[in-house]
């Protein structure tokens, strides 16, 4: 079984689609930890109307906030306390996509745990989406920092939006990573486009 933590270089940068094309190229199991906000649109909920494969297994979440913030922020508005040593990973015999909330920095509880501390915790690889923009160098440069600080494993790169193949190259180099594939801006993510994407990873 393999178990891959999907993060970001920062919030909306396309982990729950990039989640759901993992999802379909592996026949994964699909497990959100922490829902904040949208809990009548939750990331579980979007992933599993895009998947076509019948085998994948979407386990409930640890916590469903009602407030699109930071975890420590919706918990704090819910009075309830995350506490990383309650959440537990799935009883699973497949693989499983552990999507997070923002990035690897963002804070959990007022305790100081952030999600980069979850990470470790679950002992689960990462896979790192970074979206093209100005500054993603740094951004992406940075939580590679963070994670290899931690000695968490880093199973490689998806990029995500029009593709920059200077910028792509040069955070690759830099970091020694893998690309494990590239995904391009959409009007619309269907199912099809889901499938299509998920024979194009190299994971």
């Amino acid at each position: 079984m393999r178990t891959y933590f999907v993060t970001g270089i920062g919030t909306e940068v396309g982990k729950t689609i990039t989640s759901a094309i993992l999802v379909e190229a592996m026949h994964a199991d699909y497990w959100k930890p922490i829902q904040a906000g949208d809990l009548n649109e939750t990331d579980t909920e979007k992933v599993k109307r895009l998947i076509s494969n019948i085998e994948t297994i979407f386990h409930p979440e640890a916590f469903r906030l009602n407030t699109a913030a930071s975890p420590h922020i919706a918990a704090l508005i819910d009075n309830v306390t995350i506490n990383i040593d309650n959440i537990i990973l799935p009883n699973t015999k497949s693989s499983l996509i552990i999507e997070g909330a923002g990035g690897v920095m963002v804070p959990l509880n007022e305790k100081g745990d952030l999600m980069i501390d979850l990470i470790k915790k679950l002992n689960a690889e990462v896979i790192l989406v970074s979206k093209n923009y100005l500054g993603s160098i740094n951004h992406t440069l940075l939580t590679v920092e963070a994670l290899k600080n931690k000695q968490i494993k880093i199973k490689g790169i998806i990029f995500n939006g029009k593709p920059k193949p200077s910028s792509e190259q040069f955070i690759l180099k830099h970091t020694g990573l893998k690309c494990l594939g590239n995904i391009e801006e959409e009007k619309l993510f269907t199912k099809q486009m889901i499938a299509r994407y998920a024979k194009t990873i190299k994971i």
